[in-house]
Parts: C-alpha cells; sequence; structure tokens
C-alpha cells in the first residue's frame, strides 16, 4: 500500500498515516516531494481533507496495477527464500543428550533452511 493510495482512499494524511504506522508529516513530505518531482499536484488539500487532483485520479489506477505487480513478483521471490524443512524430533534425554544433538552439525540438519523441534520424553 503506497501512501498515495491510503491517503486516496482516507482522504486524510492523519488518517493514512495512522493506518500505515507513520507520523502525519511523513506521509506530507513523501506527497509533497512526489508532487515536486512529477511537477504537478496529486491532491486538493482542504482542512483536515484532501482529495485527488484530476491528474493523480487519472494515473491511480495504472499506479495501483503496478504496485500489485510489484508487490506479486516480491512474494515470487520470497517463496523461494522461505522454503523450509520443519524437522520434529521425540526422543529420551539421555539419547537426545549424548548421541542424536551431537550429529546436529551446521552441514547437517541445523541448517538456515530448517526449522527443528526437539524434544526429549521420558
Amino acid at each position: 500500500m503506497s501512501y498515495l493510495e491510503a491517503a486516496e482512499r482516507t482522504q486524510s494524511f492523519a488518517a493514512a498515516a495512522k493506518e500505515l504506522h507513520v507520523t502525519p508529516a511523513a506521509i506530507s513530505h513523501q506527497i509533497k516531494a512526489l508532487e515536486e518531482h512529477l511537477g504537478v499536484e496529486l491532491f486538493v488539500r482542504h482542512h483536515r481533507k484532501v482529495r485527488l487532483t484530476p491528474a493523480a485520479k487519472e494515473a491511480l489506477p495504472v499506479l495501483q496495477d503496478g504496485f500489485a505487480a510489484l508487490a506479486q513478483a516480491v512474494e515470487q521471490i520470497r517463496a523461494h527464500g522461505e522454503a523450509r524443512w520443519i524437522v520434529t524430533v521425540c526422543a529420551e534425554p539421555l539419547f537426545a543428550t549424548k548421541w542424536l544433538v551431537p550429529r546436529l552439525s551446521p552441514t547437517g540438519i541445523l541448517d538456515p533452511l530448517h526449522d527443528r523441534h526437539i524434544g526429549a520424553t521420558r
């Protein structure tokens, strides 16, 4: 979700800031910087209320499609990094401490791509 989308939906920089867990000043500064970069105003500002200008309203659907495509690409990339095995082992305490745990080396089952749950039972 972008600052632009949140401000447009809530019609308020303060409400958008609350939703995005930032300060209203952060929203205002980012929108102002974007407007300066583009050379066009994106919001008509009223007392405690904002609304999109015609230029921003026209561009918003294309921007939303772009944001959605970017989010999808990030999720596809993230899915490759989150592939993990989950290994659960329950064993007698003596066996677990004397034999099993010493054999779980960094090159074996205890590596960053594995979640492990080891429990000792009696």
